[in-house]
């Protein structure tokens, strides 16, 4: 399980203990939302694109949808979200609990600037029934963000 990859991450970092499992799902930003008790907003989708035959991630806030134009202008390619078969071998965690987390060596991760009007917000942890809490540094820190990107719509 993959689970089991972001726990052995996070308690090298001795924060093994913020991870929340719940008994519901939380694949998705709504039932995240409501297994965490937060604002839909406030969660942190990692979506995975294929960029010049390199898989990476960029984690957005909830509300956000990539938007066409600026996702050209920042990758120099269409946005191309990688198939739900190829999620789990490229990334290393399947659809539903992927994270920035613990992930396939070499796949670059990117925090959208839709984040930064949050103190803290919840990504996956590997699973679609897991979250954990983390302020925005602690998110850029854990996930070795490869940078800030403008690369959404919807959340202004």
């Amino acid at each position: 399980m993959t689970i089991e990859k972001t726990k052995e991450y996070f308690k090298k970092h001795d924060m093994e203990d913020k991870i929340l499992e719940f008994n519901v799902s939380s694949a998705t930003v709504e039932l995240a939302a409501d297994a965490v008790g937060c604002e839909p907003k406030r969660i942190a989708k990692s979506l995975s694109f294929m960029v010049n035959n390199e898989a990476i991630l960029i984690v957005v806030a909830g509300d956000a949808k990539i938007a066409n134009p600026k996702y050209k202008a920042q990758f120099g390619t269409k946005a191309k979200m990688l198939k739900a078969d190829e999620v789990l071998d490229l990334i290393g965690h399947d659809v539903g609990g992927v994270c920035p987390f613990a992930i396939n060596e070499g796949v670059k991760v990117y925090l959208d600037e839709s984040l930064k009007r949050f103190q803290t917000v919840f990504p996956a942890c590997g699973t679609d029934n897991s979250a954990i809490e983390l302020t925005i540094q602690e998110l850029e820190i854990h996930s070795k963000a490869d940078g800030w990107v403008d690369v959404c719509k919807g959340w202004e």
